[in-house]
């Protein structure tokens, strides 16, 4: 048989920039987690949402389960693993953090 070929999806340059900026948001203020939370909390009310969205959510919740240290939670978007993909998949959930100036 012929080996599976097993593709990566690769992020988008904007997505990777964006999510960068958020970790060096987050690490230069951790009060800043406070707005992921309170994200997390008006996106978990609103009725309709996908699945795949609702998943973020409730996996972003696991991570502040497990600490509050801001770097655990920047390496664990970061990871590239099942959760970090998930995190990343949806920036709206950093909405808030990168403060314009």
């Amino acid at each position: 048989m012929y080996p599976r070929k097993v593709r990566k999806r690769s992020d988008s340059k904007l997505n990777t920039a964006f999510i960068n900026q958020v970790i060096a948001a987050l690490k230069s203020d951790p009060s800043k987690l406070a707005v992921i939370q309170k994200n997390l909390e008006q996106y978990r009310s609103q009725r309709h949402l996908k699945r795949g969205f609702l998943l973020a959510i409730e996996r972003f919740d696991w991570v502040f389960e497990a600490s509050d240290d801001v770097n655990f939670i920047c390496e664990q978007i970061l990871a590239d693993d099942y959760i970090g993909n998930r995190l990343r998949r949806y920036p709206l959930l950093f909405k808030g953090v990168i403060s314009e100036q």
